[in-house]
């Protein structure tokens, strides 16, 4: 029995560093959840006109418009069954930010060999992700198409207004740490949203989530 990240890549999940594989198998099957706590190096944002933008994705925690630097970070990961049958795996992450606190939510599911990635507190955003495994043996997660789901209105999201996202993450055996790059970019305005860091991951027995990296509302749309 397999992990839905496992499920999607095929015999390429074999390829990842044994760590990276112990992290991306969490799952109902393997009755495990991850929690990864350590520091963001850096946390950036693109130019004074991106600040509009972020802040809207900050109301449904879709994105973070502050920036900073050695930022304590907790991120997430739970298989739960969610109302619609569907086994899912959260990737919540916490900041701490001067005083403020951030959260960026992702559910993410399996949809035939795709992971499709719910984001926000509402899954408003269904972003479609491809998987690649690198010489390092990280997980390379790249954004594709995205929909956008409230109500009764649903479409395909103009990518003119959104971003493609391009994270890698991977584990390094000199200091026996997980290392995580995110970069956000819109293809007319450029770099909108990054950041970087490192963390050490603690594995605990779970085959749900707690209630409060559950999503208020879980949306049926694709």
């Amino acid at each position: 029995m397999t992990s839905i990240f496992q499920r999607a890549m095929g015999a390429e999940f074999e390829r990842l560093h044994p760590m990276m594989q112990r992290r991306f198998g969490v799952g109902l099957d393997a009755g495990e959840a991850c929690v990864g706590r350590g520091v963001m190096s850096s946390i950036r944002r693109g130019p004074w006109w991106t600040i509009p933008f972020l802040q809207i994705g900050r109301l449904r925690n879709i994105l973070v418009p502050d920036v900073g630097t050695d930022v304590p970070f907790t991120v997430s990961n739970f298989p739960y069954r969610d109302p619609l049958g569907r086994e899912t795996v959260t990737f919540v992450r916490e900041y701490v930010i001067g005083r403020k606190r951030r959260r960026f939510d992702a559910t993410m599911i399996l949809v035939g060999h795709t992971i499709v990635d719910y984001l926000g507190t509402h899954q408003h955003l269904a972003v479609d992700l491809d998987l690649h495994v690198d010489d390092r043996g990280g997980l390379v997660l790249t954004s594709d198409a995205q929909r956008f789901h409230e109500g009764r209105i649903s479409f395909c999201f103009p990518m003119l207004f959104s971003g493609r996202a391009r994270l890698t993450e991977w584990f390094d055996d000199a200091d026996g740490r997980f290392h995580v790059d995110l970069e956000v970019r819109n293809r007319v305005f450029g770099f909108l949203f990054g950041y970087r860091g490192e963390f050490t991951c603690e594995w605990t027995p779970a085959t749900d989530a707690p209630d409060r990296l559950k999503p208020v509302r879980h949306e049926r749309r694709v």
